[in-house]
């Protein structure tokens, strides 16, 4: 049995990891904002202070961070960037030099990162060893995974899973874009052309499993998105196909970035062609690599 402690535990993918981690016999106690919290053990923290109490975060194997801002509720305005930002940079900061500090720390952080870390590279592959991107996301990410460095210089071991969009009707791009679409209102959006790196929600958890058992083995980012990266153009036809919708209403660029502002370009416009070799090397095997069967389990599954 692992001791596992999570941040994020609440949140979409903390939630589902927290309770597969339960279900095969670990440990797994939350680092939350409130006291208590229904089905799960919790220790409390506030990841907007100025430091951590190391006693708090002693006596675990494991430590999952993967509390943050939600990127995509809300226009980025100055303050929500600003909120975005702090909430990662902020809490991985305070949690990694309270790891450093403590009696008993553990061997191994998993410290969330994304596929954003990239930025917007058109068809280029992309693996871990290939540099950050610009803009605004791309920026935040070197930054989020430099913060665990107190950890790292403390022999903890430490690995930057940058995960792609997860697909689930519980939350996330999917569950948006599922209303217009069902509607019949869907489409390409922009050129269609830019790439997404996407993730069933189960192969995130169960990609999030894998590093706990292997991540010694894997110090450093790792990317964690399906092998089959596909463009808009295939993902919204792919889609439309599952839920049997024409989808021939195209959301040209200027609409987007009219009605979304900044986040358009980051989120919807710019695209990431990631590789997941790495992932896959160290033994984990997906149960939905291909887009298709994944998005018809999800959508079909959810409720």
């Amino acid at each position: 049995m692992t001791k596992i402690l999570i941040t994020g535990s609440t949140g979409l993918i903390g939630r589902h990891l927290s309770a597969a981690l339960r279900d095969r016999g670990d440990e797994v106690v939350g680092l939350t904002r409130s006291e208590s919290v229904a089905g799960q053990t919790t220790r409390q923290w506030d990841p907007s202070a100025s430091s951590l109490d190391p006693a708090i975060v002693s006596g675990f194997d494991v430590v999952v961070h993967l509390a943050g801002e939600n990127i995509g509720e809300g226009r980025w305005t100055r303050a929500k960037k600003d909120r975005i930002s702090q909430s990662r940079l902020n809490s991985t900061r305070i949690l990694s030099e309270a790891l450093a500090r403590a009696e008993g720390p553990p061997q191994l952080l998993i410290s969330a990162s994304a596929v954003g870390y990239y930025g917007d590279r058109g068809e280029e592959l992309l693996t871990e060893k290939s540099a950050p991107g610009s803009g605004f996301l791309a920026e935040l990410a070197v930054e989020w995974e430099n913060a665990a460095g107190p950890a790292r210089e403390g022999g903890i071991t430490v690995i930057h899973p940058r995960i792609g969009p997860v697909l689930t009707t519980r939350g996330g791009a999917l569950a948006k874009m599922l209303p217009p679409f069902r509607l019949g209102l869907g489409g390409v959006a922009g050129s269609g052309e830019q790439y997404m790196s996407w993730i069933a929600l189960d192969d995130a958890v169960a990609s999030l499993c894998h590093l706990v058992d292997r991540g010694r083995d894997l110090a450093g980012p790792v990317n964690v998105v399906a092998p089959t990266p596909v463009t808009n153009r295939e993902f919204t036809h792919a889609l439309g196909g599952v839920i049997r919708r024409p989808t021939a209403i195209p959301l040209p660029a200027v609409a987007a970035r009219l009605m979304l502002g900044e986040m358009a370009d980051e989120l919807l416009l710019a695209g990431q062609r990631v590789s997941s070799e790495r992932l896959q090397a160290s033994g984990f095997r997906f149960r939905f690599p291909q887009l298709e069967s994944a998005l018809r389990h999800v959508i079909e599954t959810s409720g």
